[in-house]
């Protein structure tokens, strides 16, 4: 379908918790193959849909390119946490709206998360490991939330220090 410009820090649509997508169709099928394909363009394994200016509750993942491994597409739309383990893992997550800028995130090693495909049928899912964290990290997306969010002030501060240097130096070349 079409790549989509992905939306970086600073804009306000990262930061606006999302809509339910309550009727599905070609309108949900276009939104998810426009989200697939920017996700490849940009060279990720997850997107989710207020990274391409789109306030509703939908995110993709393809963990293939983490792995080598064949196409693992997953569609999760309106999805819900319905358990998490206690048991946490921490791991480096970076974010294509945030380019350039990778931090170590403490998140539950397993979940439980009920979502629809863009056709509308309801499944639950259980995850760990990468599948685990990249859910959680699309989540987030979807409730306003963005990585560095779950480190401390202070690497937060020096997150944010980095990533205007970052812009700084983008706009001067």
């Amino acid at each position: 379908m079409t790549v989509r410009r992905v939306v970086l820090l600073g804009e306000e649509v990262l930061r606006a918790p999302t809509a339910e997508i309550e009727r599905f169709g070609k309108e949900t099928q276009a939104l998810v193959q426009d989200l697939f394909d920017t996700m490849y363009y940009a060279e990720g394994i997850g997107i989710a849909a207020p990274q391409i200016s789109v306030s509703l509750r939908v995110c993709v993942m393809d963990l293939s390119r983490a792995d080598d491994s064949e196409s693992q597409r997953l569609t999760l739309i309106n999805p819900v946490v319905l358990e998490s383990s206690k048991t946490e893992e921490k791991a480096t997550e970076g974010c294509l709206s945030i380019p350039g800028m990778e931090e170590v995130v403490k998140r539950p090693a397993h979940i439980v998360v009920r979502a629809q495909d863009e056709l509308g049928r309801t499944n639950e899912l259980e995850a760990e490991g990468l599948l685990s964290r990249v859910i959680q990290h699309e989540i987030d997306h979807l409730d306003g939330i963005l990585f560095f969010d779950r480190v401390t002030p202070l690497k937060r501060k020096f997150l944010l220090k980095k990533w205007k240097k970052n812009q700084e130096e983008e706009r001067a070349r």
